[in-house]
């Protein structure tokens, strides 16, 4: 295997390390904006240099992002190359088109680093489906907002110390948008569910909630009532996907997950709960997937699963809901209880998050082991 690697940052220097040990792969051409030399691969700063090169013919793509990596990865596709990416967000926007466009370009595509890092969660999810009736997956699935949620919780910070922690351990961004209003994790529910179910959500569908507006006072109340939070993704096959602030007793599992680790689960009619631990982002364990993806291609393996339909998600579950709004009325519904300035209320999936939308200054957690 021939590989020309988009990208040499954090990930891309890792793969690169990790392909040198391998007998099999080489990365023959590197696509960088730096310029570097490296002593048995090719660096460029034009796209042009990897997609004319016929001797390579898998394309690596770790830059991230939207644009470029959406017309590097689709003229690749067409170019007959085939693709391992980590961009989560890549094949959540664009899943249906580029799982199409590699079945009629006759190349395959594989991407288990978009979801967990280090983890391996779908090619876990690949095995699991196969002969397993999947019912639901949820989970930790962001580090850095699990690092700041967690330092809130151990060691009494507010927010805005918790993430600046964060971004000096280099596990924020210094725009932290993407992490604490959960669109990172929205990416990767999003993906996740599509392989889990076989099918393809309608992403304007699926609600999502961050940890943007939480305070010290909240995470007070939290601990207590017996509660920890953490930014939960849940999508399920009868109708539910949505990411929210969740609360856990310090006896579940979630409850108990530190620092910037992910937990993942699913849960099959044959095998139950299978619960995934790990490192979710970081060099070597990221590199890591994106390597054993390209020995999967080498072995045969392609994506997932087929492609399935467009599928709507109601969410019309009610759970029980802390509510903290600082201006304007809450949603409909009697208030059962008062935790300092949030109140605790019931409201299905779909009424919660249109309040919010309404609100943006308020902050939500759904409480799961209060709906009877």
């Amino acid at each position: 295997m021939k590989i020309g690697l988009l990208g040499f940052g954090t990930v891309g220097e890792g793969v690169y390390e990790l392909t040198k040990q391998q007998e099999n792969m080489t990365v023959a051409r590197v696509l960088c904006r730096k310029d570097r030399s490296l002593p048995d691969a090719a660096v460029t700063h034009d796209f042009a240099d990897i997609l004319q090169d016929e001797t390579i013919d898998t394309v690596v793509e770790v830059i991230g992002g939207l644009h470029p990596a959406y017309e590097y990865v689709t003229d690749a596709i067409r170019a007959g190359k085939n693709i391992v990416t980590a961009n989560k967000a890549l094949m959540a926007v664009y899943y249906d088109e580029l799982l199409a466009l590699a079945a009629q370009h006759g190349v395959s595509i594989r991407c288990t680093a978009a979801v967990g890092g280090g983890i391996g969660w779908l090619s876990a999810l690949e095995r699991a489906r196969r002969v397993d009736t999947l019912r639901e997956i949820h989970g930790i699935m962001n580090g850095t907002c699990n690092y700041i949620l967690d330092s809130m919780t151990r060691l009494g910070l507010d927010y805005a110390e918790a993430l600046r922690r964060a971004q000096e351990l280099g596990y924020a961004e210094a725009e932290p948008s993407t992490d604490v209003d959960g669109i990172d994790t929205w990416h990767k529910l999003i993906l996740s569910a599509n392989i889990a179910f076989g099918v393809s959500l309608e992403k304007a569908d699926v609600p999502v909630a961050g940890i943007r507006n939480i305070t010290y006072d909240d995470i007070g109340w939290f601990n207590r009532h017996g509660y920890v939070c953490k930014l939960v993704g849940t999508a399920r096959r009868d109708g539910e996907a949505h990411v929210q602030p969740t609360l856990y007793a310090l006896s579940e599992l979630e409850g108990n997950i530190p620092a910037n680790f992910n937990l993942i689960s699913l849960d099959g009619e044959v095998a139950g709960r299978q619960s995934f631990y790990g490192q979710g982002a970081g060099r070597y364990p990221t590199a890591l997937n994106v390597v054993q993806d390209c020995a999967d291609l080498l072995e045969g393996k392609g994506f997932y699963c087929p492609c399935g339909g467009k599928t709507a998600v109601p969410n019309r579950s009610r759970m029980v809901w802390y509510v903290r709004a600082p201006r304007g009325p809450l949603p409909e519904g009697p208030v059962s209880e008062q935790w300092g300035e949030g109140k605790i209320l019931e409201a299905s999936v779909a009424e919660m998050h249109r309040w919010l939308k309404d609100h943006p200054d308020a902050f939500i957690a759904a409480i799961p082991d209060r709906v009877k």
